[in-house]
């Protein structure tokens, strides 16, 4: 974070200090929450949650370098104390940002926004330095963490915007106003919270209603071939630029195919010109990410040729989001087993398609989360599409959801040995360390609570039986 005194820090978030010698002390290190990652200078933000409460370390971490704590309570060290520390985090992130002046991007979507923010990240670093979202820290808590993380040398920051409900993401736009919005697509990735796509584009429009105008620099990237995201240009007065296979987008792709290993290759146009562009990245779904990412550093001033070698060197920046591994014995792991929904997991078992291509390729897969009512019709239709694909194995892990998974691909037609439904991760384990051969090519993929990167961890670590369980 950008050196701010004891002092001003107290006044921007509405705090009074305890035990602070020095108000005119300075924090120099960056602003944590976790009592690990402090550094001398720091500050360490204190948050009291179910089981574990942050205050309880404020004598060790000032012990450890930090400058003070921001807490809800004093603690008998250097202190500025708050009556909402959540709200004093984003006030803070507030006021550095605006002291910076940097150019933030923020985006939004249902599906793919930690892989198109990485991919943004490393296209626009290579321009000027650049701070983004690590992971998927992009809630209330996450995003001004990242904001502080930012300093007098950071042009760009890029910022991933989650929301579970109506409002989220105008809060979070409210503490960290961007300059560039984009918004990747609107699909079911919490449906069940949300009651419908209508109001989680409601919801996921608000980052273009925060966007400012045209005549002040503000810019929409959209999708063009997502209806509810193309109609959201109605609720901006910020430039719009479209992004997709449409005629129509601004940034568009062409020629696009996959190579033998999976990867995407094709025809980069944007206003600026064409390059040809050939990812690192597993799976079609990643020209969409590509694209989206193409806009962004259009709209920011580089060249179609500087944005396609970007693209082109791009990797993986977070984990478990199609990490492809190969063994010893030429099995390939591929662990996609971040998190998921209806859109991710076709994206997935697409890919898995064509990287498998000659090869014999396996499905292990869990429950989608959040889904409410549609979760019975998802899952079927997950279940389906996996033996429409040509799917060697489908292995569906857990429990009710999972045993719809299989229903779909048993009235799909896979009658024999082609699906099979096991209990828990172990299980899946023990069945693929049985079975698997040289060559094969397996996913491992469900929501994060399932916890199924597990699996993918111990397929490539051999590790011993009871192993995963504990995991």
């Amino acid at each position: 974070m950008i050196a701010l005194s004891l002092a001003e820090i107290a006044e921007v978030v509405g705090g009074q200090t305890h035990d602070i010698p020095d108000p005119s002390a300075l924090v120099t290190g960056p602003v944590v929450r976790d009592s690990r990652e402090v550094e001398p200078g720091s500050l360490f933000v204190a948050f009291a949650g179910e089981r574990v409460d942050g205050h309880d370390f404020a004598a060790a971490v000032v012990e450890a370098g930090a400058a003070a704590v921001l807490g809800s309570r004093p603690v008998g060290v250097p202190a500025i104390v708050v009556t909402d520390v959540q709200a004093a985090l984003g006030a803070l992130a507030r006021h550095v940002v605006r002291k910076l002046g940097t150019t933030l991007v923020a985006l939004t979507g249902s599906a793919g926004k930690t892989s198109t923010k990485d991919l943004i990240a490393q296209v626009l670093r290579r321009k000027a330095p650049t701070v983004f979202t690590p992971g998927s820290l992009n809630n209330e808590i996450g995003l001004p963490l990242t904001a502080l993380s930012a300093t007098e040398e950071t042009r760009f920051l890029v910022l991933e915007m989650g929301a579970r409900g109506i409002g989220h993401i105008k809060y979070l736009t409210d503490l960290t106003p961007p300059k560039v919005g984009l918004v990747l697509n609107v699909g079911t990735a919490h449906i069940g919270e949300f009651g419908g796509r209508e109001q989680i584009a409601q919801a996921k429009g608000e980052l273009v209603e925060a966007l400012p105008p045209a005549s002040e620099g503000g810019a929409a990237i959209l999708n063009a071939d997502d209806p509810l995201v193309r109609a959201m240009a109605s609720r901006t007065k910020a430039k719009v630029l479209l992004f997709g296979e449409s005629g129509e987008a601004d940034v568009r792709a062409e020629n696009v195919t996959l190579n033998d290993a999976g990867q995407p290759v094709f025809r980069l146009h944007t206003p600026s010109g064409a390059s040809d562009v050939t990812m690192r990245l597993y799976g079609e779904h990643h020209v969409s990410n590509a694209l989206a990412a193409a806009a962004v550093a259009h709209e920011l001033g580089m060249s179609a040729d500087e944005i396609a070698t970007a693209l082109s060197e791009a990797g993986s920046l977070s984990r478990w989001r199609m990490e492809v591994t190969e063994r010893p014995d030429g099995v390939t792991v591929v662990n996609d087993a971040y998190n998921a929904n209806p859109e991710s997991m076709r994206a997935a078992l697409r890919a898995l398609a064509a990287m498998g291509k000659g090869r014999r390729t396996w499905a292990v897969l869990g429950k989608m989360a959040e889904l409410g009512d549609e979760s019975l019709a998802e899952h079927d239709a997950v279940g389906r599409l996996a033996v429409r694909l040509n799917v060697g194995k489908l292995v569906a892990v857990g429990g009710r959801e999972a045993s719809w998974l299989q229903l779909g691909a048993y009235n799909e037609g896979s009658w024999g040995e082609e699906s099979v439904h096991v209990s828990d991760a172990q299980a899946a384990v023990d069945l693929l360390r049985s079975q698997l051969r040289p060559g094969d090519v397996v996913l491992v993929k469900a929501s994060r609570s399932v916890g199924l990167e597990s699996v993918a961890q111990a397929l490539l670590d051999g590790g011993n039986e009871g192993e995963v369980a504990a995991r």
